[in-house]
């Protein structure tokens, strides 16, 4: 799977310089948003990608345009890693690996859905691509015999998501030794 490129909506291709500040203030949103949150101003993120805020409002016309993009750049950035993954020669390290990144990314990612629903804006779904490559990191995963067989993909999405709302609420070394609850109970005991 390849990210899509950060072409406006329009559909015109953007000049090289265009897209390189697209692409700046679509990287700086992204971590203005992960270390203030949602309620960080555009002015914060014309800053930090070191644009006037008129370019960050030529690329994305509203501070909702903006989540929305940086929402579903996370997504793509999510379903890439997983297809890198499939590959890994340890199965079992890269399913474990995965399900940890995606733990990772859910405080900001729920910031965003919160943000984006609050708007009224309809929050891209999380895609098929992404259920695909998790399903293929689940099954190479289970035929290494790291993952215990009795698990499909609907459970591992809802551990998925529960232990991605515990993260929000514990950190640190709390939230490992959560996700290694979860893990063991996921591990096939021999």
């Amino acid at each position: 799977m390849t990210r899509p490129q950060p072409q406006p909506r329009t559909g015109r291709p953007l000049r090289a310089d265009a897209l390189r500040n697209r692409l700046k203030v679509l990287e700086a949103a992204e971590e203005v948003f992960d270390a203030r949150g949602t309620t960080a101003s555009t002015e914060e993120v014309a800053r930090a990608a070191g644009v006037g805020i008129g370019t960050v409002f030529r690329h994305f016309p509203t501070k909702e345009a903006l989540l929305e993009a940086v929402y579903v750049s996370r997504l793509c950035k999510l379903a890439e890693e997983a297809e890198a993954l499939t590959s890994a020669e340890d199965p079992g390290a890269a399913f474990f690996t995965y399900f940890t990144r995606v733990v990772g990314y859910a405080a900001t990612k729920n910031a965003l859905s919160a943000a984006l629903t609050e708007a009224g804006v309809d929050v891209p779904e999380s895609g098929q691509g992404l259920k695909q490559a998790l399903a293929t990191l689940l099954s190479r995963a289970q035929d290494a015999g790291a993952v215990r067989g009795d698990v499909g993909l609907p459970e591992v999405m809802a551990l998925l998501v529960g232990a991605s709302q515990a993260a929000e609420r514990a950190h640190g070394e709390v939230r490992d030794r959560a996700l290694n609850v979860v893990f063991d109970g996921l591990r096939a005991h021999r």
